[in-house]
């Protein structure tokens, strides 16, 4: 299977999908990774200086996943990108994939949620389309869960190179934001979880045979000290 990850900026795919991929990854799938901005106002240092280090950090971020696509639409700006959804059409039919992520319509930022509609509004009838969860689950209504259990810590690792960024701060919060959706799923500590939702609309209205593990089935009992609650 082909799976296709299209993150708005420099980092977007190690913080919101890094362990989705690493999963599908292990399973035996192909990865491509697409990244729309250059991320050049990402920073103190605004400008071209600073696209060329963010996409250093980026390709070595994900390079246990593979080789981004750097598509360099400016920063901030991809609403205004007049070619864009032609640029990012034509890379979907390059890849012809099985499965898309990217982000999600509610998402915090305006180049995320701009790429959202972008992507939804060429891929036609092409594959399925996942949105990826938002910054620590702000609006978020997840109805697909993912365990990143095994891969917590190569995403730490793919968040922590991206130096530009203060990367701990954001490696903090997706720390919360996994963990978070672990407990949603009555996992024990110690367990993380990536969120997701299905884009519903014919034929794709059920997918899983498509998705990597989700947590392990935990019924709740009172008297289970490893339990949340």
């Amino acid at each position: 299977m082909k799976v296709l990850a299209i993150g708005s900026h420099p980092d977007d795919i190690e913080i919101f999908m890094f362990g989705f991929l690493n999963s599908c990854q292990d399973r035996g799938d192909k990865i491509f990774m697409a990244v729309a901005t250059d991320g050049s106002v990402g920073g103190d240092n605004s400008g071209i200086d600073l696209a060329v280090q963010r996409e250093s950090e980026t390709k070595n971020g994900l390079y246990k996943l593979g080789k981004p696509k750097m598509l360099r639409f400016l920063d901030g700006n991809l609403h205004n990108e007049a070619n864009a959804k032609t640029k990012i059409k034509e890379l979907i039919n390059e890849i012809n994939p099985d499965l898309i992520l990217t982000h999600a319509p509610e998402d915090y930022h305006t180049d995320h949620r701009t790429l959202s509609e972008y992507v939804r509004a060429v891929i036609g009838f092409k594959c399925p389309l996942i949105f990826a969860d938002t910054l620590l689950g702000v609006n978020f209504i997840p109805e697909i869960y993912i365990d990143i259990t095994k891969y917590f810590s190569s995403k730490k690792k793919a968040i922590l190179c991206h130096k530009s960024q203060n990367p701990k701060k954001f490696f903090e919060a997706v720390e919360i934001m996994n963990r978070y959706r672990a407990a949603q799923c009555n996992a024990p500590k110690g367990n993380y979880a990536e969120a997701y939702r299905l884009d519903k609309r014919f034929p794709f209205v059920d997918i899983r045979d498509l998705l990597p593990s989700s947590p392990a089935y935990r019924p709740f009992y009172q008297n289970d000290k490893d339990s949340l609650i």
